[in-house]
């Protein structure tokens, strides 16, 4: 049994953080716990990664574990979904959560940046990260919306039926998810760097009530991104490119 195990963990050691959330999600939380990217940073091995950050990946892939202990109910094994449903279901939740969100947290941005920006000069400098990644976002999202996710399921439907995909679909799912990878990229990094900026939202005495809910927000937005961009690049990504 401990031969076993010592090389299960050995086994996990070798898989990129993204697998490790892909295979169940609850896994996120322990990355989170260390500051682990396994969104836009995923594609590293758990071992290279505990490596950069001193961590002990016997002791991470314990904790992995222990959060894995309960059952897997399917509505969070987003891995075995149904590649058109989860499409939907980005669009649904996380998309829908930046339409309704993004405005209103460059507007609050904008506001605490006249008020406080003279004593607190890094919340000018998250404004302009965060216009930046709204603006970048709003093509993004109609390029998912619109291109990637109509074709991943037209080629879904195709396969189900026992047809084979249109080549030109093919086409289309290989040049827009490398165009959408580099857009992840951007985002993610620009979002690390506003977390930097305000010292991992940490709110500075004698601030407005609306520079306390300015940064709520943005950490909102930061975690539901990673969520976002997980579903993307660790799930629905890879098994479209497979398609």
């Amino acid at each position: 049994m401990t031969t076993m195990k010592t090389a299960q963990m050995a086994d996990n050691s070798a898989k990129t953080v993204g697998d490790l959330v892909a295979e169940d999600y609850r896994a996120a939380a322990v990355f989170e716990k260390y500051g682990i990217d396994f969104c836009c940073g995923g594609q590293s091995p758990l071992a290279v990664t505990c490596q950069e950050k001193g961590l002990d990946p016997a002791a991470i892939q314990q904790e992995i574990e222990a959060v894995k202990s309960e059952p897997l109910g399917r509505a969070q094994n987003y891995a075995a979904w149904e590649l058109s449903f989860l499409a939907d279901y980005i669009v649904n939740t996380h998309h829908s959560y930046l339409n309704e969100n993004t405005g209103q947290i460059a507007a609050y941005a904008r506001k605490i940046a006249e008020v406080h920006g003279a004593h607190h000069p890094e919340v000018v400098a998250i404004t302009t990260i965060f216009d930046k990644i709204a603006a970048d976002l709003t093509a993004h999202l109609q390029e998912e919306e619109e291109v990637l996710f109509p074709t991943i399921k037209r080629i879904d439907a195709a396969k189900q039926a026992g047809n084979v995909p249109a080549g030109k679909d093919r086409e289309t799912i290989q040049s827009s998810l490398e165009k959408l990878h580099l857009e992840h990229e951007a985002i993610g990094d620009a979002v690390h760097r506003i977390r930097h900026l305000s010292n991992d939202y940490a709110i500075p005495e004698g601030v407005c009530n609306t520079f306390v809910v300015t940064y709520q927000k943005l950490k909102e937005f930061e975690d539901d991104l990673h969520k976002h961009v997980h579903l993307e690049n660790n799930i629905l990504f890879p098994k479209a490119a497979q398609n």
